[in-house]
């Protein structure tokens, strides 16, 4: 037996059984060892219902009742009356209408749950069920939970678990040893018998240290590595001009602020070096990102080299072309856009800019990749929102250029230390914390849904002082079984009652592109002054004229996601609003209470990565990638640890191929996050 054998050679597995863990992913018998359980339950400890106390509890009981009721509009309760020979209790479930079928069997189950004070009594509180009968005799142990696999009960997988419990115990270290003696680490086979087979809670604590210490240390290694093979390349050497960026600064319609001096500094610095510049320009939204991107173009464009800047939408690259026009052109500095949109004898001869050298900064969206593009000496590449290109989008742009040009990657989206380190491991970041003079803290303010009037009110003020504003729904088309608001509907409402005397814009994703343009476009020159839109306009045109942003169901958003949206106005001296209105007349969540209080990106990256993770902020397609069962990015302390030891092996020489299954993660890594 080995790691990759067939699950099919483990006693217990039979065709239907086998059939059903291959739809799960689960093949041979490395993948199942790696299946960990998502919780585990302590049934150690079984009181009777008559000694029960508040606090999480463990009981052996039968259900002697139990109905579902819908409470509100998408929740539904389900109540049962669970006995024992001691007495009897109620239990509740929230949107778990299967547990009707489940209990009445009228089998015994462990239940083990929070026993609390709810809707004015005691009662146990989503607890989980397990069959008496498939649990062993002695039931004084903790048992590990696993996700569901469609046609195999729990107690199927625990007893397969236990044929290959005596092949745990001999499984090959996947770290080095000093690294696992010098942070008091698990062995490997010691934490994949913790996690499978706990004896004690500490024994799940240790186990769960050792497994995310390692999936963090894979990572940072990748990094690590990274930055050492980015450090061998040759790249331009781009000279400080001082009186460049002086002029540049100097004919500025505004003051930089210190943050903008401080990145286009450090900036200038990395072009000077041979080795090519990977950095990461991190801004909350509107603070500037575009002007500091502007400032180094003009000194790459003096010293004989091009700039290619690319965006993830047309609106986006037009609107980047427009301000960096009005910048560069000026001082002598050529700029040219590259998008869909531009056709025929104007592509053809933007090509030949391109290609000749006569264009200095070409901005454009990913149109830039393609093979036709050639640059004449290609120094600097800029990508907005990078977390919206791939891996290979990015590559292809680096390639054209005969040295590797120097990288700045932007993003509007502020990300927290921990993923920094981690997901962005290999690039030097740069932060702009402060806006422009004479920008206002956008007033943000949480509305329930039965106070729509006075709301509309609010907007209808600036509407008639001549603002514009912004409604963000949730859904494209109405749909009765959700109450959250559709685009289209919202759009006829306000069109057709509210704001009826006003010319209202409608925009979602399932526009063709220049129908999107159109109405952006619209919206931005004052033609129209309602947008009613989903959150396609999260990253879009700047309206400096736009004072309103009404966030529709906003306790179904991210925090990231509600702070881009506010970002959409306070982009000039009005003062602006951002109204966040409830599905629910119910008390707000504690998201929604943090944005409410704070317009401070970075804090709220932060809270959103421990109330929601790093899917919300990194992307959700990119974190899954990331393939991490057990650490979690907020464990900034363990981020240390295991950045410490990636850096001091990294540095050592030592050959990772030596230890396989550790070099195949780090080269998966390496391909996912490299940016070179």
């Amino acid at each position: 037996m080995n790691l990759s054998s067939s699950l099919y050679t483990v006693k217990g597995v039979g065709t239907k059984v086998g059939e059903q863990f291959a739809l799960s992913g689960l093949n041979t018998i490395g993948d199942l060892i790696n299946f960990y359980p998502r919780a585990h339950e302590d049934f150690s400890k079984i009181v009777n219902i008559s000694e029960i106390k508040p606090g999480k509890a463990t009981i052996k009981a039968r259900c002697e009742k139990i109905s579902t009721r819908p409470v509100r509009r998408g929740l539904r309760l389900t109540t049962a009356t669970l006995a024992d020979k001691t007495g009897k209790l109620q239990a509740i479930w929230f949107n778990q209408p299967y547990r009707e079928k489940q209990l009445k069997s009228g089998e015994e189950f462990y239940f083990s749950g929070e026993f609390e004070f709810n809707y004015n009594k005691y009662q146990l509180t989503s607890p989980s069920a397990e069959v008496a009968s498939d649990m062993p005799i002695q039931t004084d142990r903790i048992l590990p939970i696993y996700r569901s696999i469609k046609g195999i009960k729990t107690v199927v997988v625990r007893r397969i678990l236990s044929e290959i419990r005596p092949f745990m115990t001999m499984l090959p270290e996947t770290l080095p040893e000093s690294i696992v003696k010098n942070e008091h680490l698990l062995s490997r086979s010691q934490a994949i018998l913790g996690m499978h087979f706990p004896e004690k809670a500490n024994d799940i604590k240790e186990a769960r240290e050792r497994l995310a210490f390692e999936e963090l240390f894979q990572l940072l290694l990748a990094s690590q590595l990274n930055r050492i093979d980015n450090a061998k390349l040759t790249g331009w050497n781009i000279p400080f001009e001082q009186p460049v960026v002086a002029n540049f600064v100097k004919q500025l319609p505004f003051k930089l602020t210190s943050a903008q001096r401080i990145a286009a500094w450090e900036i200038i610095q990395d072009l000077e070096r041979k080795t090519p510049m990977n950095r990461l320009l991190q801004g909350d939204v509107g603070s500037g990102k575009t002007v500091v991107a502007g400032l180094v173009a003009c000194q790459v464009a003096h010293s004989g080299l091009q700039t290619a800047i690319m965006a993830p939408t047309e609106v986006l690259a037009s609107q980047h072309a427009e301000t960096l026009s009005k910048l560069l052109q000026p001082l002598g500095v050529s700029v040219g856009l590259l998008t869909g949109g531009v056709k025929g004898v104007a592509r053809k001869t933007l090509y030949n800019q391109i290609a000749s050298g006569t264009v200095d900064v070409v901005v454009g969206t990913h149109a830039l990749i393609q093979k036709t593009v050639e640059f004449h000496k290609l120094g600097f590449v800029v990508i907005d929102e990078q977390h919206r290109f791939g891996v290979k989008q990015r590559q292809q742009l680096l390639e054209k250029s005969k040295y590797m040009p120097h990288m700045l990657a932007m993003t509007a989206t502020p990300i927290p230390r921990s993923l920094a380190l981690t997901v962005y491991g290999e690039l030097d970041i740069s932060i702009l914390n402060e806006l422009p003079s004479g920008r206002k803290p956008i007033l943000t303010k949480i509305w329930s849904p039965n106070s729509r009037a006075q709301l509309y009110e609010k907007i209808e003020v600036e509407l008639k002082a001549g603002r514009q504003a912004y409604v963000i729904c949730t859904l494209i088309e109405d749909n009765p079984d959700n109450e959250m608001k559709s685009v289209q509907a919202e759009f006829i409402k306000l069109q057709n009652s509210i704001f009826k005397h006003y010319k209202i814009g409608l925009l979602h994703g399932k526009l063709k592109s220049d129908e999107k343009d159109t109405v952006m476009q619209d919206f931005a020159n004052g033609s129209l002054d309602i947008l009613v839109s989903t959150t396609v306009v999260e990253v879009g045109v700047d309206v400096p004229n736009a004072t309103i942003m009404l966030i529709e169901n906003a306790d179904h958003f991210g925090l990231s996601q509600l702070h881009q949206l506010r970002g959409r106005v306070g982009r000039s001296e009005y003062q602006s609003y951002c109204y966040l209105v409830n599905s629910t007349s119910s008390k707000p969540s504690k998201r929604l209470s943090e944005i409410e209080k704070s317009n401070d990106g970075f804090y709220l990256a932060e809270v959103d990565l421990k109330l929601r993770g790093p899917g919300e902020i990194y992307g959700k397609a990119q974190h899954g990638a990331l393939n991490l069962q057990i650490a979690t990015l907020a464990d900034t302390k363990l981020i240390t640890r295991a950045q410490k030891q990636a850096k001091l092996f990294a540095n050592s020489n030592a050959n990772l191929l030596q230890y396989k299954q550790l070099a195949t993660s780090v080269h998966y890594y390496q391909r996912l996050t490299t940016l070179n």
